[in-house]
């Protein structure tokens, strides 16, 4: 017996059972931002020290920290807007933020840089007193 012959004995309800394993593992994530952000980052700490120079950058709360090409502080959610993955991270060749999964851009200020970026993306306000860095929405 030929496999669609096979299927067509079995009926619609059947066949669905047997492919929805794949339906279900193909799908896209759905992680979002929730909730408001709000948390300091001591600057002092070695495990900040990425954020003391142009160009480094820290994952912490689920944000992306980065001190820019420039020297000021920017922060935007690790969660991509394209397909949910906790992929995002700071380029300091191209001062934006970039998704490592589908390769999705966005700019500093969370616009959408190409297609996977077009929804755009979570930023975070920041702000500077000493050396504590407050991250909040």
């Amino acid at each position: 017996m030929e496999r669609k012959e096979f299927l067509s004995t079995l009926g619609l309800g059947a066949a669905f059972a047997l492919t929805a394993g794949c339906f279900g593992s193909c799908k896209k994530a759905t992680t979002t931002p929730s909730g408001p952000v709000d948390f300091t980052v001591d600057l002092t700490l070695a495990s900040n020290a990425a954020l003391l120079n142009n160009g480094g950058y820290i994952v912490i709360n689920n944000c992306v920290v980065a001190k820019t090409t420039s020297g000021t502080y920017a922060a935007a959610t690790v969660i991509c807007s394209h397909e949910g993955r906790a992929q995002v991270t700071y380029d300091s060749s191209n001062n934006n933020w970039y998704c490592t999964a589908h390769s999705a851009r966005f700019s500093i200020t969370g616009s959408g840089l190409n297609g996977n970026g077009s929804s755009g993306l979570t930023i975070y306000k920041t702000q500077l007193t000493g050396s504590s860095l407050r991250v909040y929405s």
